[in-house]
């Protein structure tokens, strides 16, 4: 009979009727049978992921396990005996960590509360995690909120944890197998769990930053050096490189935050941080906020050694981002990658920093020799030439190999075979599947494959427009926000090498030490970002800015409106 009520209320709000659950849920159920096609009757199974989709989703979330772990220890401790199981899942819904009672265990992995389970909303339905991914807030889905008739029993409260880069990196969920029915009853839940996401994102953003400043703000005294509510990581500049998700109310509604200087949110600059330190006393931190308030604050310098000490050998290779997800993800495999004498394909549009990222990974590897070859001007007597410079060199990096002439892929196969010791490094504008060479060639060539994104796809297009301009001039040069904008909006077809020319010619034509619209130069021939790459991608690039995706896309607000709803997309909350 149960059910039978669960169905009837849930027709009744996809008739536009009001139930009176909170709105989320409503909406979740629309989801649930307007996109998903899902049957609320149906007692559809936990959905498992296999062992080796596990591994995989563990091996992703490795830094975040390693960052959430303590706090987890600690909170599955404050509810034990209470018969509450905890979930972190990354980002997919997938679990990747796991407490719970022993004695329970059957229980719960009957209804999915375990490690593998999938709790993604287009899977389970209306559930705690997986509308905690699509709110990206902390939601509780108390028993027949769930949409699903297999998990009416469950009372889920989740809590979203974000990455120092302000994108959603995991969900931590505390469930209960049988609770009391008023929804009250886990606002206790609730506070636990956004307490310890807080705690792991500070951690996480303690464990990224020991080379750089930390501000910890709290609106209590008595809190601010052992539990403080938000954090920003700062550049020696005083620029935001990272910061906890509850630093986003400190700044302008809609700002990106990444980039921004610290006095655009609070009233200190950099060189004020030294006065924020354990030497003084808690209550006369005081910290300024732009609407008048005061917070207080604990500034934490960047753990410089007292002794001079080799620099890391992926220091050089972490440099060539400003914090973009994907390119941070890639140049962690590259760093890995670099200490071992696997080859290395680097494939790009043209224009992406492939030969920058191969001389990095060089750099980093430790070896000395380095011989570099363009493909495309290689002869069989060139190659023949070449064996006798590369005699101790451990590098060879062979540019645009789709180039390479038929005649000398034997040649370049008898070099690579006469030195052993020889580490080719490979750039190409063509992925692995188009790469025409030989089979012989092409598995001496491809150990490890790393595609580095256009630019028109990278977050952090922002630090890449400060960066160049920082190396290009002596003097303090900036971009009014006009011109900014406008750099931001475009497609990029020509990526770094594009970027550069462009803010050279804008540094050549702007009078004084502001870069304004006019100095820049129009786009020449700009392919539209659309033919190579999905809606979703240059959304999320655009950081679902509707007013600067329509200019990268050369479209206006309303077509891409228009765009999503048709691809079934919704920007973030």
């Amino acid at each position: 009979m149960g059910d039978l009520r669960h169905v009837q209320e849930i027709e009744q709000v996809l008739g536009g009727g009001a139930t009176g659950r909170d709105s989320f849920v409503s909406a979740s159920w629309r989801r649930c049978v307007e996109l998903y096609g899902m049957d609320p009757a149906r007692n559809d199974p936990a959905h498992i992921v296999t062992e080796a989709e596990l591994r995989e989703h563990r091996k992703q979330a490795e830094w975040m396990i390693g960052a959430a772990r303590s706090g987890l220890q600690s909170l599955f401790r404050q509810v034990a005996g209470q018969n509450y199981v905890l979930l972190l899942t990354d980002a997919k819904g997938v679990c990747v960590d796991f407490f719970g009672d022993d004695l329970f265990v059957d229980d719960l992995r009957g209804a999915g509360l375990y490690l593998g389970s999938n709790w993604s909303e287009d899977l389970a339905g209306t559930c705690g995690v997986g509308a905690c991914i699509v709110t990206q807030e902390p939601v509780t889905v108390h028993q027949d909120d769930h949409f699903g008739s297999a998990h009416t029993r469950l009372s889920c409260t989740a809590a979203p944890i974000f990455d120092s880069l302000g994108q959603l990196a995991a969900v931590l969920d505390i469930s209960l197998l049988r609770s009391p029915t008023p929804k009250t009853s886990q606002n206790l839940a609730m506070n636990l769990v956004t307490s310890a996401a807080r705690r792991v994102e500070m951690a996480n953003l303690m464990a990224e930053s020991r080379r750089d400043w930390v501000l910890r703000l709290s609106s209590s005294p008595e809190f601010l050096d052992v539990d403080p509510e938000a954090a920003v990581r700062l550049d020696g500049s005083g620029r935001v490189i990272g910061y906890t998700r509850a630093a986003r109310r400190l700044f302008p509604d809609g700002a990106v935050i990444l980039g921004q200087r610290i006095e655009e949110a609070l009233g200190l600059s950099v060189d004020d941080l030294p006065d924020l330190m354990r030497d003084r006393p808690t209550e006369e931190r005081i910290v300024e906020t732009r609407d008048g308030g005061a917070l207080f604050g604990h500034a934490i310098a960047p753990q410089v050694s007292r002794t001079p000490r080799p620099q890391p050998r992926g220091g050089v290779i972490e440099g060539l981002s400003g914090g973009d997800p994907a390119m941070m993800r890639l140049l962690s495999q590259a760093e890995k990658i670099a200490r071992t004498k696997v080859p290395v394909l680097i494939t790009g549009e043209t224009g992406t920093g492939k030969t920058k990222l191969a001389r990095a990974v060089h750099m980093a590897s430790g070896a000395h020799g380095f011989v570099s070859l363009d493909c495309a001007m290689a002869t069989p007597h060139g190659l023949a030439e070449l064996r006798g410079q590369v005699c101790g060199a451990t590098t060879l990096l062979l540019r645009r190999i789709e180039e390479l002439p038929e005649d000398c892929a034997a040649p370049l196969t008898a070099l690579l075979d006469a030195a052993p010791d020889l580490r080719p490094l490979v750039t190409s504008c063509v992925g692995p599947a188009d790469l025409d060479v030989p089979r012989t060639l092409f598995h001496r060539l491809t150990g490890s494959v790393l595609t580095i994104p256009p630019l028109r796809q990278r977050q952090d297009l922002g630090w890449l427009v400060d960066r160049m301009l920082r190396r290009r001039t002596a003097s303090e040069i900036r971009l009014s926000p006009s011109a900014k904008a406008d750099l931001l909006g475009r497609s990029w077809a020509g990526n770094l090498r594009e970027l550069e020319q462009v803010l050279d010619v804008a540094l050549a034509m702007a009078e004084g030490n502001v870069i304004d619209l006019p100095d820049l130069p129009a786009p020449l021939g700009e392919a539209r970002a659309e033919t190579d790459d999905t809606l979703e991608q240059i959304m999320e690039a655009c950081e679902w800015n509707m007013s600067r995706a329509a200019r990268r896309l050369g479209v206006n607000r309303s077509t891409v409106l228009r765009r999503l709803r048709k691809a079934g997309l919704q920007p973030p909350a």
